[in-house]
């Protein structure tokens, strides 16, 4: 590989990186612009709405549908209204009205192993590429699974940086080992793959 090559692959890396930024930062900011929060878990996804200060559930109009949500102050304009993304469990979906200035929304989703690009389809979407499940939810596999989800985490992040894997890590400390039993060997012409 000829050095103009190399040189090429790290400006596109480091380009990647700061498209993948501004990307992340531009998202940041039209999310941020919603008259609302969310947050979501792959089976569900949680809404808060801030609302003026003294709001009472009477003094409000929240319609919970299959696949609508709308939420507003009796008399005025909808805060949200439109469409939601995906489709709902609309008999265990909740709302509540927290210290009389925000309303807090549960939708539990039908779908339960899909991630939400937005929560109304005319607002602007995230990547859902980019999510990151809570680390906390890791607890909640077995020992087997959790370490198999570990090391892909483990070894995602070390191809991302350009480091070895853990199975190429094993090689190598194998290969160091053999090494170390056999010095009368050389190996400086070896391919190792």
């Amino acid at each position: 590989m000829s050095e103009k090559s190399a040189d090429h692959d790290n400006r596109s890396k480091e380009d990647e990186d700061s498209e993948d930024r501004a990307a992340r930062a531009r998202e940041a900011a039209e999310q941020a612009a919603l008259p609302y929060t969310w947050k979501q878990e792959l089976g569900d996804v949680d809404i808060v709405v801030p609302v003026p200060k003294g709001t009472r559930s009477r003094d409000l109009n929240v319609v919970i549908g299959k696949k609508k949500l709308s939420v507003g102050l009796k008399g005025k304009d909808a805060i949200l209204d439109g469409e939601l993304c995906k489709e709902i469990k609309v008999e265990e979906s909740t709302w509540t009205i927290e210290d009389q200035e925000a309303v807090h929304i549960h939708l539990e989703k039908l779908n339960k192993q899909q991630w939400w690009e937005n929560v109304l389809t005319h607002h602007p979407k995230i990547d859902t590429t980019k999510i990151q499940p809570e680390n906390s939810k890791l607890s909640d596999l077995d020992g087997e699974t959790r370490a198999m989800v570990e090391k892909m985490m483990f070894d995602q992040q070390q191809k991302q940086m350009g480091k070895p894997t853990s199975d190429e890590l094993k090689k190598m400390e194998a290969l160091e080992k053999f090494k170390a039993a056999h010095p009368e060997l050389d190996f400086s012409n070896a391919k190792i793959s």
